[in-house]
């Protein structure tokens, strides 16, 4: 599998990033476009996969950076869950599961394969207070083992003027529900 990106993919994706980046302060307040291109241009890999984002329709933008490791964390900013990522199941164990009716994939599964990591429970409510997402849709998070390892998985979504965080079934999947990832640079 080709993990990096051309010439011209990479300039076409620096220019999307770069147009979302100064359309959206509000959600890196202090950080500047410079430092995030050089980061990025040094990580040709994390391109490929904020690409992958991209392709399925995350509109990923940086959401904070952390100065003592010096990373910047990109999420998935589309107003609704991406929707390149909907209708799976939570993960490859629960996809395997299902004797029929089957999902074309999982989160994890496919997360795994763009090299991104689904957003835990504490990113989904730190994304939750920089803008409102998910209000018509919800998404798959990162379930604690003890919780997987009993059948289920959580997801959250917007509604009601709060962010809600509920189970569900790993092995459930909705067309309205799939992931939101992150990749750090």
């Amino acid at each position: 599998m080709k993990n990096f990106l051309d010439k011209t993919q990479t300039d076409n994706l620096l220019a999307t990033l770069r147009k979302r980046f100064e359309k959206n302060t509000h959600r890196h307040i202090g950080l500047s476009w410079s430092e995030v291109e050089v980061k990025l241009l040094a990580h040709p890999e994390k391109l490929w996969s904020l690409n992958e984002m991209e392709l399925t329709e995350g509109e990923p933008d940086v959401v904070k950076f952390d100065s003592e490791k010096g990373e910047f964390y990109f999420f998935d900013c589309s107003k609704e869950s991406p929707k390149g990522r909907r209708s799976v199941c939570y993960d490859p164990q629960a996809l395997e599961s299902r004797k029929e009716f089957k999902p074309k994939h999982s989160a994890l599964g496919m997360a795994e394969e763009m090299g991104v990591n689904v957003l835990s429970e504490q990113e989904y409510f730190y994304l939750q207070s920089l803008e409102t997402v998910d209000t018509k849709t919800s998404s798959w998070l990162l379930t604690e083992a003890d919780l997987r390892g009993k059948g289920g998985a959580i997801f959250g979504d917007w509604r009601y003027g709060r962010t809600f965080i509920y189970h569900n079934g790993a092995e459930s999947y909705y067309a309205a529900r799939g992931f939101r990832a992150c990749v750090i640079v």
